[in-house]
């Protein structure tokens, strides 16, 4: 079981996307959840991504500040899914 940093909900890691922070700072949603670095979990909905954002809990969970254009792409993966 892992939360959701959007709607804080507590379900199975499958059902979960997984946001990655390689060891370069590089931040990206590893939709397989076999990338390595620090990982965080996500709703697959983009309403639950964006309330991460607000809320700023990707940079509490990597503990590092994240770039705007990073949560563009962020988003931009979402809406294309796993490809």
């Amino acid at each position: 079981m892992r939360q959701c940093l959007g709607c804080r909900e507590m379900k199975p890691k499958k059902e979960l996307i997984r946001v990655v922070r390689s060891a370069e700072g590089a931040v990206s949603l590893d939709f397989k959840g076999k990338a390595p670095g620090r990982g965080a979990y996500v709703c697959p909905d983009p309403v639950c991504l964006k309330k991460a954002i607000k809320s700023k809990a990707f940079e509490r969970a990597f503990s590092a500040a994240i770039p705007p254009e990073i949560y563009a792409t962020l988003e931009k993966q979402m809406e294309a899914g796993d490809e």
